[in-house]
């Protein structure tokens, strides 16, 4: 596909960077997009030398959202049109058939997923943030759902994500308002990992990603579908069974045994791809 709103790279790391690319119109968010983006990803899912993947939007901002002019397109339309006029890649998709939706599909990504909210970050830019694994936010990025003021309703799952990362009376915040939120505030209700400024920003992500590329990718992997398996089980004792049969299976991989050797020796390890 050609890449005409969108920029990814890969370094030596195994570090993918996925930058939404409209800087002109704050990165927002289109068909075009859309389409491009999913492509990205399944690419990325495909290629061995990945282990992590960081989004973020050139420029200023992260993205604002929809563009103006297709929300102006559905005044007076028949109802919502998502934009995609013919079939698009499905990265994360069949691991479990309840991520099998737009933007939640990066929880079944094979590979931890980093959101870099450089800017302002608004509606479905908030759900692609929320449904990411990590999130990092630069101190003053202005972030909002938008859709109150737009007299809509919550969003791309962002009334069942939100409530499990920032609990339910600061989610009821969020979503019923609308109103625009800094980095700083939705750091302090556990939204982001970390806060940073723009003098460190870009050098904190990077060193983050570098370090989960480091890791065993096979345990990398389990350990993100344990996370989210439990986060749709309500069973404990089910995590601590599946935990153990996970164990027993990931110590008979290579990385394990250089895992062991790597903390008796007092090294860093140096796990295969």
């Amino acid at each position: 596909m050609e890449l005409k709103v969108t920029r990814v790279e890969v370094d030596g790391h195994g570090v993918a960077t996925v930058t939404l690319h409209r800087p002109d119109r704050g990165n927002s968010w289109t068909g075009r997009m859309h389409a491009e983006y999913r492509w990205i990803m399944a690419e990325l899912e495909r290629d061995d030398r990945v282990r992590v993947a960081v989004l973020t939007g050139a420029g200023r901002a992260f993205c604002v959202g929809a563009d103006t002019r297709a929300l102006s397109s559905y005044v007076g339309g028949d109802g919502y049109d998502g934009g995609l006029r013919e079939e698009v890649a499905t990265p994360g998709y069949g691991v479990r058939p309840e991520f099998d939706a737009d933007v939640s599909w990066q929880l079944g990504l094979r590979f931890p997923l980093i959101c870099a909210v450089n800017g302002a970050c608004a509606g479905v830019a908030l759900a692609m943030a929320a449904y990411s694994d990590i999130r990092f936010g630069m101190v003053d990025a202005k972030i909002t759902t938008a859709t109150p003021r737009l007299a809509m309703p919550v969003e791309y799952g962002l009334s069942w994500i939100l409530p499990r990362i920032i609990g339910l009376t600061h989610a009821a915040d969020v979503l019923l308002s609308g109103r625009v939120l800094r980095a700083q505030e939705l750091g302090e209700m556990g939204f982001f990992n970390r806060v940073l400024g723009p003098e460190e920003f870009h050098d904190a992500v990077a060193g983050y990603a570098r370090m989960l590329a480091g890791l065993s990718p096979a345990a990398t992997t389990a350990t993100k579908r344990q996370l989210y398996d439990d986060l749709l089980a309500s069973d404990p004792a089910a995590s601590v069974h599946r935990s153990k049969e996970l164990i027993g299976e990931l110590m008979t991989r290579p990385d394990y045994g250089e895992g062991v050797r790597a903390l008796v020796e007092k090294r860093a390890p140096r796990f295969g791809r």
